[in-house]
């Protein structure tokens, strides 16, 4: 492929781990390269190249005016005075997957939605692995998409968010889904599904196979295609029957003999098999994958303790869709001591409602929007931190009970991620101070 970047004057926004891959990906491209970073000490700076410029603190419209291709972080809304002002400028203006999608030589399974993409991208890519395809994983999850060029992969998965296929144009996915769309992000997308949905709908553009979810009609496609394939508990050319997974009218696999449980895994589960199959991998990897897929840290995950008291970690739920998926049929035979709290992007948790105002639930609610959070049940204490809500909470266990954090919101108000978050939460399940 011809070098379309050799000495084009390249400003990269935002630096961190996928600053740096764009950093190396312009440097052998032969490009002038410059970074500008919105925080005073940007993560990553320690291991940029003394001789490539880098400013900090704020935009550098001066720059970016004189750039001839912007990579913008999806951190930074396209909606940014100084980068509407690039654009009118006549800059282009893209974000590292559209940089990937341009040179990617691979078929490509690209996965988004509000939850369940995690699991979903990660289960699909061990189907690949099972089946002995080479295969890379990336994007909004582990490895940044332009490092997996570097790999001899027979298939791409990548797992996008919203913000990331905003600057995405060249995306041309042998398979892509919306697993589900509800509401998240609403800081950036002014309080409208419809504009975060809009974000999301990107990824079916050119798509070789489109899935969707056959229970949310806000996942379907607004232009009408050929062939859609869907994924539903019913009804649905991947569905579940008699506690057996299907697809078409084959039975794949029972759901005993999977790990994941919970009927959003089921979805997920199906969702994965939708994808691979449309991607080419063989029956067998995909079994074996169901088989031996154990889930992800942080997602609806078990905490060992000997309390006869289930401690389940579900820091990742970080909107209210993840939550709603953690309640929705979860049976806990004593009293479920749930955890909301954190910055609740803009959302409206009314969702939750009809699932926490239960006899056997109780709320605590801790941190940003904690008060907010706390007038959705009748029974809901509110505390400042999570640590505060697990020792009001331990005295009063008795075997049976269930205390589940699932905090419906992202961690940033009072921890470093949603990882830190679920470690510490395990740590004081386990006793251990904090």
């Amino acid at each position: 492929m011809q070098n379309q970047y050799q000495g084009k004057t390249i400003t990269i926004i935002g630096l961190g781990t996928t600053g740096l891959s764009c950093v190396e990906f312009f440097a052998d491209k032969q490009a002038q390269v410059r970074v500008i970073d919105t925080r005073a000490n940007p993560a990553g700076a320690d291991k940029l190249s003394k001789d490539i410029p880098l400013h900090t603190g704020s935009l550098n419209l001066e720059w970016l005016l004189s750039s001839d291709l912007i990579v913008i972080s999806p951190g930074l809304a396209l909606a940014t005075p100084e980068i509407q002002q690039a654009i009118q400028a006549g800059v282009e203006v893209v974000g590292d997957i559209e940089l990937f999608c341009r040179e990617a030589k691979a078929p490509i399974i690209a996965i988004t939605g509000a939850n369940g993409k995690s699991t979903v991208t990660t289960l699909t890519t061990e189907m690949a692995k099972q089946a002995g395809i080479k295969v890379g994983m990336g994007g909004n999850i582990g490895v940044p998409a332009l490092s997996l060029l570097k790999g001899d992969y027979e298939l791409y998965v990548l797992e996008l968010s919203s913000f990331q296929l905003e600057t995405t144009y060249s995306l041309k996915a042998k398979a892509a889904t919306i697993l589900n769309i509800s509401e998240d992000h609403m800081d950036r997308y002014n309080n409208s599904v419809e504009e975060y949905r809009a974000a999301k709908l990107r990824i079916y553009q050119n798509a070789e196979n489109i899935i969707v979810n056959g229970e949310d009609p806000l996942t379907y496609p607004t232009q009408a295609v050929e062939k859609l394939i869907r994924f539903a508990e019913q009804n649905a050319e991947y569905s579940k029957k008699n506690d057996t997974l299907y697809a078409y009218d084959d039975a794949v696999i029972g759901i005993k003999q999977m790990l994941i449980r919970g009927r959003h895994n089921e979805m997920n589960a199906l969702a994965a098999m939708a994808l691979a199959e449309a991607a080419g991998i063989p029956r067998e990897g995909i079994v074996k994958a169901l088989q031996t897929y154990g889930g992800l840290p942080h997602r609806f995950q078990a905490v060992a303790t000997n309390d006869g008291v289930r401690w389940v970690n579900d820091s990742k739920a970080t909107n209210v869709g993840s939550t709603v998926a953690a309640l929705n049929g979860l049976e806990v035979a004593g009293t479920l001591y749930l955890l909301l709290g954190g910055d609740g992007k803009a959302a409206d948790f009314s969702e939750l409602i009809p699932l926490v105002n239960k006899a056997n639930i109780v709320c605590y609610c801790f941190g940003q929007d904690g008060e907010q959070l706390a007038k959705l049940s009748t029974q809901s204490v509110l505390v400042a931190t999570m640590q505060e809500a697990v020792e009001q909470i331990r005295p009063q266990l008795k075997t049976g009970d269930m205390v589940l954090l699932s905090p419906a919101c992202a961690s940033l108000d009072q921890f470093k991620n949603f990882e830190e978050r679920g470690n510490i939460f395990m740590a004081l399940a386990q006793g251990e101070a904090v």
